[in-house]
């Protein structure tokens, strides 16, 4: 079973770093395997709804976007890390999220999980949190929850390693994925998936 974890500051080892790093730590602890892609720092460009995907079966821009892409197709699990400007993830992050959901949609996402870290100096940790859980939501994919909403404080590493609360966040919620995982797996083995109905597209315009 296998995590893809994407890092979506422009500082590697800054506090979305430390709490990844926290998490690393249960998921070996559970036989869990993971990987972390460094998307913060790379220049990602947002999506020009040119629909090139339908037709290549990747996005037209060859980034960190594919690269994700192929990752994600052998992960069970999927957590996207940013960091908070002006209350919401960061541009760069968003751009990727947005092209990386889009190019994918022939990739059967369902009952992959789902989880949202964001950090933060003070405020907009919320409403970071909610904007990135759309993504999962939309996509049939469970959503994995911790002993309070998955941020972590800091304005860097050293002190986001103060935020003892915001770290035991970040244990239990990769405890709570290892859990999800081994869960939908045997559930998966045991009862299958449900059927899924034809999809309906309705456009309220009149």
């Amino acid at each position: 079973m296998k995590v893809l974890m994407i890092n979506g500051s422009p500082h590697k080892k800054g506090a979305l770093g430390t709490a990844f790093e926290e998490m690393e730590k249960v998921f070996k602890k559970n036989g869990i395997d993971y990987e972390i892609l460094q998307v913060g720092g790379t220049s990602v460009r947002g999506c020009t709804a040119c629909d090139k995907c339908y037709e290549l079966g990747k996005c037209v821009f060859d980034d960190a976007v594919n690269v994700a892409a192929e990752k994600l197709k052998d992960a069970d699990a999927l957590v996207v890390g940013a960091p908070v400007y002006y209350a919401g993830a960061n541009g760069s992050l968003v751009s990727f999220m947005d092209r990386l959901f889009y190019s994918t949609q022939r990739l059967n996402k369902r009952f992959k999980v789902g989880a949202a870290v964001v950090s933060c100096r003070r405020g907009g940790a919320s409403s970071s949190f909610d904007g990135i859980n759309k993504y999962f939501t939309i996509a049939g994919m469970p959503v994995a929850s911790s002993q309070y909403w998955n941020s972590i404080h800091g304005n860097n590493r050293e002190e986001a390693l103060q935020d003892l609360e915001g770290l035991q966040t970040m244990r239990t919620l990769a405890e709570n994925i290892s859990f999800l995982i081994k869960s939908i797996a045997l559930g998966k083995e045991k009862y299958g998936c449900p059927e899924r109905e034809k999809l309906i597209f309705t456009n309220f315009v009149r």
